[in-house]
C-alpha cells in the first residue's frame, strides 16, 4: 500500500489553476518573457560569443597550405528554477458550512476552490510584478542601447517631443534581430495614443487630435519589425502588511523594444531577449491540517517552479523614463 503523501495533488483543482486568468490586457508576463518548458529543477543554457557569427577572417587556401581553423564555444550558464507558492488556511467547518449550503441550493460557493482561484491569481500578480521588474531595468540591456528621456524630449510633452523618430531609432539599434513587441505602461500608452505626431502619421496627415488605437500604432511600426504592442495594466499593493492598500501600477513610465521568440528555449538554444524557464506545471492542491479552528482544517495550497532569464540584450532597446 503506497504511503500517505503530506501534499496530495488534487486534479479538480489543478485544473482551476490552470485556467483561472486576470481580465484580458491586465497580465501581460506570459507574453512578455514566454514559458518555456526545461527536464528538471536545474538546468544549463550557452551564452555564445558575440564575436565568431560575424567573423569574417581570409578563407584563402594555398594549393599546398593548410586551411584555417575555427573554434567555436561557448559559456555554460547553471541555473535552476525558483518555487513560488502560497497556502490558504480553511477550517472544516467553512468547508461543510458551505457544503450544506449548497446542498440546499442556496448558495454555489466552494471556499476551497475559491482560495485555489485566489491563489493563483496573486501567484500570477507576483510574476507579473516580477517580469516588470526585469524588462523595465535598465541594467538588463547593453548600455548602447537604450536612452532616457526628459524636459521637452519626454513624450508627454506633445509640442516638442518626437515619438517616431525615438521608437525609430530604437527599432534600428539592437543587434541583428530587430523587436517585434512593444512594452509599455498604461501611463504611457495613454500619452502615446494621443500624440498629436502619432494621430497625424496614423490619419494621413488630415489631423492631429483624437487617438489611435494599439493595431493602428504597430502597424506604424510594421516595417520596423513591430508586430505587436503590449500594455502593462496590472495593479499591486506597495503598503506593508496591515496598513492601508496603496495600490501602483506594476508597468511604470517606460518603453522596452525587444525580440522575442516564443520558440527559443534555455537548453536547445534560440536568440529571444528573455525566456521563463518552466518546470512542470502550475500545481493545486490540499494538505490536511489538525491546527485549524476547533474541528481542524486544510490549507489549499497553489504555485509553479520557474526562472526568469534575461538571454540576449542586444536585442533589447530602453527608453527610460518615456513619459514624465
Amino acid at each position: 500500500m503506497a504511503p500517505n503523501r503530506p501534499f496530495v495533488v488534487d486534479p479538480v483543482l489543478t485544473a482551476i489553476a490552470i485556467g483561472y486568468r486576470n481580465p484580458a490586457q491586465t497580465l501581460i508576463a506570459d507574453l512578455v518573457l514566454p514559458r518555456v518548458p526545461v527536464g528538471g529543477e536545474k538546468f544549463k543554457w550557452t551564452l555564445y560569443n558575440l564575436a565568431e557569427a560575424f567573423n569574417v577572417p581570409d578563407a584563402r587556401v594555398g594549393r599546398r597550405g593548410r586551411v584555417q581553423q575555427l573554434e567555436f564555444g561557448g559559456t555554460e550558464q547553471n541555473d535552476a528554477v525558483d518555487d513560488y507558492g502560497l497556502d490558504a488556511p480553511i477550517p472544516n467547518s467553512d468547508i461543510d458550512s458551505a457544503a450544506n449550503a449548497r446542498a440546499h441550493g442556496l448558495s454555489a460557493y466552494d471556499p476551497e476552490a475559491h482560495s485555489t482561484q485566489m491563489l493563483t491569481d496573486t501567484i500570477n500578480n507576483i510574476r507579473e510584478v516580477r517580469v516588470a521588474g526585469i524588462v523595465q531595468n535598465a541594467a538588463n540591456y547593453n548600455g548602447a542601447r537604450q536612452i532616457t528621456l526628459s524636459g521637452t524630449s519626454q513624450l508627454s510633452d506633445y509640442t516638442n517631443s518626437d515619438p517616431l523618430g525615438v521608437i525609430k531609432t530604437g527599432c534600428e539599434s539592437t543587434l541583428v534581430y530587430p523587436p517585434n513587441i512593444m512594452v509599455m505602461g498604461r501611463a504611457v500608452w495613454s500619452k502615446l495614443s494621443s500624440h498629436p505626431k502619432v494621430v497625424n502619421a496614423v490619419k494621413g496627415n488630415l489631423t492631429n487630435s483624437g487617438m489611435v488605437t494599439r493595431q493602428q500604432f504597430a502597424e506604424l511600426f510594421s516595417d520596423q519589425g513591430i508586430t505587436q504592442v503590449l500594455v502593462g495594466d496590472a495593479y499591486y499593493n506597495t503598503a506593508k502588511p496591515g496598513q492601508a492598500a496603496s495600490l501602483a501600477r506594476a508597468w511604470g513610465k517606460h518603453i522596452s523594444l525587444i525580440y522575442v521568440n516564443p520558440i527559443a528555449q534555455p537548453e536547445a538554444g534560440g536568440i529571444t531577449f528573455g525566456l521563463t524557464a518552466t518546470y512542470g506545471t502550475k500545481i493545486a492542491g490540499r494538505i490536511e491540517d489538525k491546527d485549524i479552528g476547533l474541528q481542524g482544517g486544510v490549507r489549499i495550497r497553489s504555485g509553479e517552479r520557474l526562472k526568469e532569464i534575461v538571454v540576449a540584450q542586444d536585442v533589447g532597446y530602453f527608453i527610460q523614463n518615456a513619459v514624465a
